[in-house]
């Protein structure tokens, strides 16, 4: 046995251990931070990864007694780390976990895609993954939160972010605040508050969309929690600008030509009712509220909405946001953007292109809708969700990435 002293999170750790004892064991059995996952105990999973001096390594190959005097940073002492937090929330929007186990690892390997490559596309990213496996998610959510956090980084820069990719660049160790670390560690929260919109939800002020995004004095930490999964498409409706703006300005009027919408109750800003979306077998109703906002001067709306599914339990929010443009006197153009996340059990069909296509085929129908009740306004006829078949959309997909590769468009 020999003494080795170390530091972990930012505290000095004394503790006997034997040559063989590998840093995983000791971080999980002698310091009892079990945090740090042990799977392949090979060297291959990448679930064991923690920092050490900085960089990342896999504890379960690294001796402890390899480690004198260094530091150690596992997925315990992350707290105030500017990267993580940003991380915790990208992978939280993103549905980037499931059942959690190679997690810690892939937020440190997460981390130092952030700082050591900030110019990373997603091919680079996936390369950088290669060395973590997951199980559950597919890697799409997971790709989808890095990406998102690089970008904002990009378009935000932070100078706590720059001072560690200044560290990394010139080989020295990270700075780090050894009082602020000692902080209790902050889990993954379930979020469960649902309900209608109101003036006093605690979610912070967000400008229009296409007018600055979040607020600057929010941070951002808020703008990482606000992106999600964007779908964008597009329909003509074959009456006049105007003609489109009143009716698509009546809330309770757009919320009906949504396919499966069922309204409750409205009033001038607000409905409550629910969506019913059927997807082959998969079929769910969220059960929820909505509010719009309009720019009339820009023929510009955004529906926000929110709801949860009764029998999985999932829960869903989206802006919707829409343009309108004169294509001639008797002809309008709906140009339409989905900013959507979903949490809980169907939330690993929110990633994939199956869904996205078949998103992009409810506007398609809105559009249908919409071109219907312009024509017919005393029909009030609800409009119903149709079963799409998932062959045919994967089919739509894959021609789309042939026509790409050939470089049709």
């Amino acid at each position: 046995m020999k003494i080795i002293t170390l530091t972990v999170n930012g505290n000095t750790v004394q503790k006997a251990v034997s040559d063989r004892t590998h840093l995983g064991d000791f971080l999980r059995d002698v310091v009892q931070l079990t945090g740090t996952h042990l799977g392949c105990e090979h060297g291959v999973c990448g679930a064991c990864t923690v920092l050490l001096d900085g960089e990342p390594v896999r504890a379960c190959i690294t001796y402890a007694v390899a480690c004198e005097g260094r530091a150690i940073t596992t997925i315990e002492g992350y707290e105030s780390d500017p990267v993580m937090s940003r991380l915790r929330a990208a992978f939280q929007t993103h549905h980037a976990l499931q059942c959690g186990y190679c997690t810690p690892g892939m937020l440190a390997t997460a981390r130092d895609i952030i700082l050591r490559l900030p110019q990373a596309d997603e091919q680079r990213v996936r390369i950088e993954l290669a060395g973590n496996l997951c199980r559950c998610t597919g890697y799409m959510g997971i790709v989808a939160a890095i990406l998102a956090v690089l970008q904002d980084l990009r378009e935000y820069p932070d100078a706590q972010v720059q001072l560690l990719r200044v560290a990394i660049a010139e080989g020295r160790a990270e700075p780090i605040d050894a009082p602020r670390l000692a902080q209790a560690f902050t889990s993954f929260e379930a979020k469960r508050q649902l309900g209608k919109l109101s003036e006093s939800s605690e979610q912070p002020p967000v400008r229009p969309i296409g007018m600055g995004g979040v607020a600057d004095t929010q941070g951002r930490d808020q703008q990482v929690q606000q992106k999600g999964t964007k779908v964008n498409a597009s329909f003509d409706v074959p009456f006049g600008l105007e003609a489109v703006w009143t009716f698509m300005s009546d809330l309770k009027a757009v919320a009906s030509c949504l396919p499966g919408a069922q309204i409750d109750s409205e009033t001038s800003e607000q409905v409550t009712g629910n969506i019913a979306i059927k997807f082959g077998p998969m079929a769910a109703s969220f059960k929820g509220s909505a509010k719009i906002e309009r720019d009339a001067a820009q023929h510009v709306a955004v529906l926000k909405g929110t709801g949860q599914d009764s029998v999985s339990q999932s829960r869903a929010t989206g802006d919707v946001r829409y343009q309108l443009e004169a294509l001639s006197a008797t002809s309008t153009r709906v140009a339409v953007e989905l900013l959507y996340t979903l949490q809980g059990p169907l939330a690993q069909f929110s990633r994939s292109g199956l869904v996205q296509e078949f998103v992009r085929r409810m506007v398609a129908d809105f559009g249908k809708n919409v071109s219907q009740r312009l024509a017919y306004p005393d029909t009030h006829k609800a409009a119903q969700a149709q079963a799409i078949n998932p062959i045919g959309v994967m089919l739509s997909i894959l021609w789309q990435k042939i026509k790409s590769l050939f470089g049709v468009r």
